[in-house]
């Protein structure tokens, strides 16, 4: 086990290489704006995300494994996954072939940042303006599954500590119901190595696990039910693994 000042030199070194990659791909990379199609702006993020990835082995000592059949991530899908940590935001970036992420809309207010995430075709939802709010994310989702793209949505509404419970919201049972589209649920445990809120960044192997699809066309609470059934209980599975490899997480 790595000795604090250890960690907190390597988590420093990584996090200065990461505002860095971060800020050169914004400032470098803005010409992609121009271009009306997502592919060339989704390249960016894909890459700049490998790089990210590349830095957090080297330098952290943070990797990460999947599991699963990734063939459930290639064609137009809904991908419900539980939320630990930043690492999830980019980690489907890589996993699919057009990612959409459903975010809020206050970030595509972010200068150079929310433009690029216009252009790459993810989806604004603004959780203040209710049905409304949902409307437009039924009809964009519509859209995007029509373009062969995969939505990732996080149902917890943002992140949770891994022994956390946040309840589901039912925004992903509403799109799934108006969508009649299955559902492919994915459990992590990301938060053990890439903590929300937490300079520290722990060295050890990711999980990540892709899980059969739920199918369409199930009463909306059941499937909500079925849906954290599901991946809570593949979250707990890999988090009981990494802590026998590693106690001190």
């Amino acid at each position: 086990m790595l000795s604090r000042a250890v960690l907190i030199v390597r988590s420093a070194a990584f996090n200065i290489v990461f505002f860095a990659v971060t800020i050169g791909a914004l400032l470098t990379t803005w010409p992609v704006l121009f271009v009306p199609r997502p592919e060339p702006a989704l390249w960016v993020a894909r890459n700049w995300a490998r790089v990210v990835f590349a830095a957090l082995r080297v330098i952290a000592g943070v990797r990460w494994e999947v599991r699963g059949d990734l063939e459930h991530l290639s064609g137009p899908a809904l991908i419900a996954s539980n939320h630990q940590s930043a690492w999830d935001t980019m980690v489907f970036l890589g996993l699919c072939r057009l990612p959409t992420y459903a975010m809020k809309k206050e970030l595509m207010a972010i200068p150079i940042y929310g433009w690029m995430a216009k252009r790459q075709g993810h989806i604004p939802v603004d959780r203040k303006a209710g049905a409304a709010a949902f409307r437009r994310l039924q009809r964009q989702a519509r859209a995007a599954l029509a373009a062969g793209r995969q939505i990732v949505l996080f149902p917890e509404g943002t992140r949770a500590a891994p022994d956390e419970r946040r309840p589901y919201q039912p925004g992903i049972a509403g799109l799934y119901s108006a969508l009649g589209a299955p559902v492919v649920p994915v459990a992590l445990n990301s938060g053990l190595f890439w903590p929300r809120r937490s300079f520290i960044k722990r060295p050890g192997t990711i999980l990540l696990e892709i899980l059969p699809a739920i199918p369409a066309g199930m009463e909306r609470q059941a499937f909500l039910s079925e849906l954290e059934l599901r991946i809570r209980s593949a979250t707990e599975r890999l988090i009981a693994e990494a802590r026998r490899a590693d106690p001190s997480l």
